[in-house]
Order: structure tokens, then C-alpha cells, then sequence
């Protein structure tokens, strides 16, 4: 059981429960060539909220006061408490840090834990009392019974890390568009689906007997030796779009199954691939419409997406036609996600992997090594896995799908490969990304995936991107650390010299773990008379700088705003600076004051 953020805030004791992996008979396997595409406590402090009532305290005195140095006068300083409260009140021992750890007895109630916190807090000499809380493990095993077959999410040498990102996000919020053959019915799906769209115009395509409509239901994709092409050999039904959204966004912890990487995520199906495939006309309607744009004779889309997964593609250049659709996408802040292709080929050969403002993914098998069908080179951006079966189906990807060779039947899981399958591990931690952070752009996402990528455990010939994609370090840099909201200031003024050197203000932060955000705020104040003289640059703690403002002809006075940095590659902690440089003759300024909000 996963307890909310909400309730975790309201309880003293942290109460994340792991789960016992269940047991089942194995998912049905059929392997499937894919071949489309705490900070510091305040003085006189207390945590101890309304919830389960703590059995312990932690009392931290007052430098100065005599409980603070001995164990005898703490035990008596708890007696008197005791005495006062009628309750009791135990001195048991000294912390490493100098505060008294107090029993409240077998059962206190939540009226008597306030009483004793009270007397403590009515104490001049106590800094502060806060609840002794019972933690338990945060990285919770979903119950999934399938889920131990996804080596893909946990395995330390090439899963994606996925389990060490959830105690933070699961993707609530998000949309993600699986733009692919549709949605075949299925129970640990069925629970995050929305509404989407079927933006297949030709009837030869759809093989549902009619065009476009607001029914992504997907009827099958198979055909006839011969039909799709000379020398094309026969094949069934793929129900590619169902293993796809399985992967993202399958139910997780419902005791069955599979689990979805950002299980709570909603998938939008947004059906353009049918027999033989489907048409980039077709494909850049529905990236238009998925990402909130408007098409003619499709109503508005009320399940905008944030994310769009294109596990599809074709060779030849990015055309124009596409590129404008992705670009209209991302303008409205729709990070766009797609396959590299599985041509053992340079994916600049290959659309949409070519086109400019999407993330490109390569598929590494269960050894961190590129698999031996993926694409690569300069175009890809990242790797995820996608699974190898040449030895084994169980090095493949496991998700959702169906059990039809024609048109649908029972439900099931199958193992796939294919850059296909890389691309929702990708789709999935952007749905993570932008739950956690609703302020990022695409351009932070994909800086930000790329940014704390690891290297590849094992080898990748022709270029596999920035490494494989890691979930867990990746969320934990655009949340910025354990928190957010933590602001840390400068107010002390420093003159800038007219037309002279540089001034440098620093800031120290502190508490925080792991990397700065994706989208750190920088809050400048400077007096000056002639702006357009400034030169601003933040200086990360490794000496990295990034610029906020050049010189330019800007005559207006001041600059008090605040600039949006990606910081993801930088450690949190540390000493930051901001550097300020007037660079022209006859106006002077000051620097009042900066912050930053991580």
C-alpha cells in the first residue's frame, strides 16, 4: 500500500507499507519481432500533528540549559513534565546530537502527546520537540504479479531505475498520447485511458469499415502475404499501441500483471496505423490534435497531452509537413518522443527520428548494450531499453496485449523488442518529469533526461545518445532535491562599476540532495541606469556559467526579474554566484539583492 503525500503530511509516522511480491503462473509469452515503429529545526518547534500520536519525542535544549549536557537532569526535567501532565514521561537516552529521546508510555492519545508537548514547548530552555517517527522503506514493490519479469524498470545493470522514482511521482496529472494502432481492450489498462481519437481517413487503413472517427479502438493489423508490398510475408495482428501504453501507463498494484512506469498517468490512444501502416498525413493530424491544436473537422480534444509517444516511422528525410507539426507541438509544450527505428541503420535516415525537437530513443537490450536491431548515431538523444530475444523471450519487454492473430480476443502479456518498446520507457519518465514539475518545458525535459543519463553498461557502435536513460536521478534533479520552494537570498548590496571588472555575489546552499532543477528560478535586483550595459551570469558551485542577460541596446533603467535556468546537471549544493559586469562607459548601478528558488 502507498500512502498519498497528503496523508504522509497529516501522519507522524511515516506509514509507506512495502508490499510482498505475489506469486502467479507465468503471463502468457509469445515473443514478437516489433517491426513498426530537514532543514534545520526551528527554536520552540513542534511536528507532532493531528494523526497517529507519537509514542516517542525528541527534545533538543537549549545550548546553555543543564539538560543539554546532563542525562541526569533530563530524566529529572522529564519527571516534572510527567508530574505536570499526569501522563508518562520517560527519559531514555541521549542522541548523537546532544537531545533527549522521551517515552510517552504504550499508548499514548493524541490529547496527552499534546499535553506533554505543550510543557515542553512552555520550557525556556527547550529549542524544540519534535515526534520520534517510525520510517519504514520508501521504495515500494508493486504487487503486480508480473512484475518481477520487468527487468526493464529494476535490474541494476540495465533497467531504467524506475522503482526509486515513484516515491516522488507516478505521473498523476499527465496525459501522454500514444499516437500507434489504437486500444484494444484490457483490464490493467482500462483504468487510465481517456478519450482519444481514430485519424485514419483511408478505409483500406482502418479496416474498421469507415474513417476518421472518435473511436481509437483498434480491430487489428494483420494481412496478407503479399498485400503490403512484393516479397512482404504474411503477418497477424500486432495490437502494438495496447504493449506500447502498457509500458507507460499499464495499472499498477492491483495485484495483476504488469506495471506502468508512470502508472498514474492517463493514455490517450490516438489511432493512425492500420494495415500496412499509416500516412504522414494522417501523423501530423494527429500530432496536431493530441498536443491541443486544432483540426478541421475533429472536435477540441479535451485530454490534452503533455507527452506524445510515436513508436512508428518510415525512411527518408524529416519533411517539412512533419517538422511544422512536431514544432506546433512543442510550442505548446508537448514533449514529443520517438522511436529510432530498428534497422541495425544511422537513424538520420530515418523519420521522425531525423526531425529536429524531439527526443530520439535507441533500444539497449538486458546487458546495457546496444541491441543488435536498434538504430543509432548523432539524431538519437537517449537509450532505454527495448529488449534483445535472440536467447531468450524473457530479455524482451513485457507488457500488455492481446491474444488475437486477426481481431481481438482474450487479453494477455507478451514480451516484444524493438525501439518501439525503448520509446514508452522514455514517453513514461517525461510523464514522470512533468508531474513532478509542472513548470518544465520540453526542451528541460529532454535536457534534463539527458543530463543525468548513465553510461552504458555495456557497448553501443555508431552512438547511442547520452546514455541510458535513469528515471530515478532524473526526477529527483527537476524536483530539486526533497523539496521545493526553498528559496535561498543575498541581500547585500555590491556596487557595479561603470564600464569596470566584474562583481560577484555568492549565495551558499545548503540541505538540498542531489542536482539543481531543470528550471531554477533566478530572482535578480539591480539599480542601473542604462540597462542594456549588463552583462548577468549565474556561476554554478563547479565554476559553470550560464547566461541570463547579454549586453544589448536596452536604455530603460533596472533589472528586477527573474530568469529560468536548467541547473540539472549541476550539484544543489554548494556556492553560487551571480555575476554582474557593466561594459560600456558613463552609467553605474548596484546590485541589491538575488536569489534562488529550487
Amino acid at each position: 500500500m502507498r500512502i498519498s503525500p497528503e496523508l504522509r503530511r497529516k501522519l507522524i509516522s511515516v506509514a509507506v507499507v512495502s508490499t510482498a511480491l505475489l506469486t502467479a503462473a507465468p503471463a502468457s509469452v509469445a515473443v514478437a519481432q516489433e517491426s513498426a515503429l530537514t532543514p534545520a529545526v526551528p527554536a520552540a518547534q513542534t511536528e507532532a500533528a493531528p494523526g497517529t500520536p507519537a509514542e516517542r519525542l525528541i527534545v533538543g535544549y537549549k545550548s546553555g540549559a543543564s539538560e543539554a549536557k546532563s542525562d541526569k537532569a533530563a530524566a529529572a526535567d522529564a519527571a516534572t513534565k510527567a508530574e505536570k501532565t499526569g501522563e508518562d514521561v520517560d527519559f531514555q537516552r541521549r542522541l548523537g546530537t546532544g537531545a533527549a529521546l522521551v517515552e510517552l508510555g504504550t499508548d499514548p492519545s493524541r490529547a496527552s502527546v499534546a499535553d506533554v508537548v505543550a510543557q515542553y514547548q512552555a520550557d525556556p530552555q527547550v529549542a524544540y520537540v519534535v515526534p520520534d517517527r517510525l520510517n519504514k522503506p520508501t521504495a515500494v514493490t508493486p504487487n503486480d504479479t508480473e512484475y518481477s519479469k520487468q527487468w526493464d524498470l529494476f535490474e541494476s545493470t540495465a533497467g531504467m531505475n524506475v522503482p526509486g522514482a515513484w516515491d516522488t511521482t507516478t505521473g498523476t496529472g499527465v496525459t501522454v498520447a500514444v499516437i500507434d494502432t489504437g486500444y484494444v481492450t484490457h483490464s490493467d489498462l482500462a483504468a487510465n485511458i481517456v478519450g482519444g481519437y481514430d485519424f485514419i481517413s483511408d478505409t483500406a487503413v482502418s479496416v474498421d469499415g469507415n474513417g476518421r472517427d472518435s473511436n481509437p479502438a483498434d480491430p487489428g493489423d494483420w494481412y496478407n502475404a503479399n498485400e503490403c508490398g512484393a516479397g512482404i510475408p504474411a503477418s497477424t495482428s500486432s495490437w502494438h499501441g495496447t504493449h506500447v501504453a502498457g509500458t507507460i501507463a499499464a495499472a499498477t498494484n492491483n495485484g495483476k500483471g504488469v506495471a506502468g512506469i508512470a502508472y498514474g498517468a492517463k493514455i490517450s490512444p490516438v489511432r493512425v496505423l492500420g494495415k500496412c501502416g499509416g500516412y504522414d498525413s494522417d501523423i501530423i493530424d494527429a500530432i496536431t490534435w493530441a498536443s491541443g491544436g486544432s483540426v478541421s473537422g475533429v472536435p477540441a480534444n479535451t485530454n490534452v497531452a503533455k507527452v506524445i509517444n510515436m513508436s512508428l516511422g518510415g525512411g527518408g528525410a524529416c519533411s517539412s509537413a512533419t517538422q511544422s507539426a512536431i514544432n506546433g507541438a512543442v510550442n505548446r509544450g508537448t514533449s514529443v518522443v520517438v522511436a529510432a527505428g530498428n534497422e541495425n541503420t544511422n537513424a538520420s535516415s530515418s523519420s521522425p527520428a531525423n526531425c529536429n525537437n524531439v527526443i530520439t530513443v535507441a533500444a539497449t537490450n538486458r546487458a546495457g548494450s546496444r541491441a543488435s536491431y536498434s538504430n543509432y548515431g548523432t539524431v538519437v538523444d537517449i537509450s532505454a531499453p527495448g529488449g534483445e530475444t535472440r536467447t531468450t523471450t524473457a530479455n524482451g519487454i513485457l507488457s500488455t496485449l492481446n491474444s488475437g492473430t486477426k481481431t481481438p480476443s482474450s487479453e494477455n502479456y507478451t514480451y516484444y523488442q524493438g525501439t518501439s518498446m525503448a520509446t514508452p520507457h522514455v514517453a513514461g519518465l517525461a510523464a514522470l518529469m512533468k508531474s513532478a514539475n509542472s513548470a518544465l518545458t520540453p526542451a528541460q525535459i529532454e535536457s534534463a533526461i539527458k543530463a543525468n543519463a548513465r553510461a552504458l553498461p555495456g557497448t553501443c557502435s555508431g552512438g547511442c545518445g547520452a546514455g541510458l536513460a535513469d528515471a530515478a536521478k532524473t526526477v529527483q534533479a527537476v524536483k530539486g532535491g526533497s523539496s521545493t520552494g526553498t528559496t535561498f537570498s543575498s541581500t547585500t548590496a555590491v556596487a557595479v562599476p561603470d564600464n569596470g571588472a566584474a562583481i560577484e555575489s555568492p549565495i551558499s546552499v545548503t540541505g538540498r540532495s542531489g542536482n539543481a532543477p531543470s528550471a531554477l528560478q533566478v530572482g535578480v535586483d539591480i539599480t542601473h541606469t542604462y540597462r542594456g550595459d549588463l552583462v548577468i551570469d549565474l556561476v554554478a558551485p563547479d565554476g559553470s556559467a550560464y547566461r541570463l542577460k547579454s549586453a544589448a541596446s536596452d536604455s530603460a533603467d533596472n533589472v528586477n526579474t527573474t530568469y529560468t535556468v536548467n541547473a540539472s546537471s549541476e550539484v544543489a549544493n554548494g556556492t553560487w554566484k551571480l555575476r554582474v559586469q557593466d561594459t560600456a562607459a558613463q552609467d553605474t548601478g548596484t546590485l541589491n539583492g538575488w536569489k534562488l528558488t529550487f
